[in-house]
Parts: C-alpha cells; sequence; structure tokens
C-alpha cells in the first residue's frame, strides 16, 4: 500500500451546491457520503487504496475564481471505469443532473489502443475524467 493516494480535498466555491454534483457521481462510482462539515464534506469508498474525497468550501481572494487547469495545481482527475458500458452510464447520468461535459464518451487512441473516456466537468470547471482502458505509456 506504500505510495498509494490515501485521499485527496478538492476547494470549492459553494459546498451545499458541490455536495449535490458530488453525492451523484461519485454515488454512482460507489462512494457514500459519510461527513458534512462547517467547511464541507467527505465521501468514502470502504476498503480501497484511495478511499475518500473531499470538499472544502474557499475562502479568501480567489475564492470565487473559476478554475484554471493550466495554472499550477491540479490539471484533472480521472477515475477507472469496468466497462465501456459503464463509462456510458455516467454520461448519462451527467445529461440528467445537466453537469458540463467538456467531450462524450469517445475512443481516445493517442492515450492508449482501448481507452475509451468521458470528460466532463465540476460546477466550479474542474476537469473529470472516468475511464476504461489501459494507456499507452
Amino acid at each position: 500500500m506504500r505510495g498509494f493516494l490515501h485521499h485527496i480535498d478538492l476547494t470549492v466555491t459553494d459546498k451545499h451546491r458541490f455536495r449535490l454534483f458530488y453525492d451523484a457521481v461519485l454515488g454512482f462510482l460507489g462512494y457514500r457520503r459519510v461527513a458534512d462539515h462547517d467547511h464541507g464534506s467527505d465521501w468514502d469508498r470502504a476498503g480501497e487504496p484511495f478511499h475518500s474525497l473531499g470538499i472544502i468550501e474557499a475562502r479568501g481572494e480567489g475564492a470565487a475564481r473559476v478554475h484554471d487547469r493550466y495554472s499550477p495545481g491540479l490539471h484533472h482527475l480521472a477515475w477507472a471505469a469496468d466497462s465501456r458500458e459503464d463509462v456510458d452510464a455516467l454520461h448519462k447520468l451527467l445529461r440528467d443532473i445537466g453537469a458540463t461535459k467538456f467531450d462524450a464518451p469517445a475512443d481516445y487512441p493517442r492515450y492508449g489502443p482501448t481507452y475509451y473516456a468521458l470528460f466532463f466537468a465540476d460546477p466550479d470547471g474542474l476537469k473529470l475524467e472516468f475511464v476504461f482502458g489501459k494507456t499507452g505509456k
């Protein structure tokens, strides 16, 4: 387990709005919301090496800033899918909740011969990905 990611916290502009978004997306991925705090919430996926994702409400000067994935910081976050159908099912859920999608599910052979992915964004514009297949690296 040494070196596996343990958890990640994302800073968001509105913890209430983000709870709804991440409840839908993370619930689909097998996580469950386990805690709400004054500053945000946490979702866990029991028994997994990477088992916790949290949101923390932004403060200070940058609190209303739109996420720029090309500035220093996080570019995007990707989760593994079990199948191409799994990717398509999340795409349907995202349509149902009105989420922002960068690209519909598609093959991306430049990333690997079986790379099939969906790119979408959270309400602040953080790029997220759901991918089935192996990278060519």
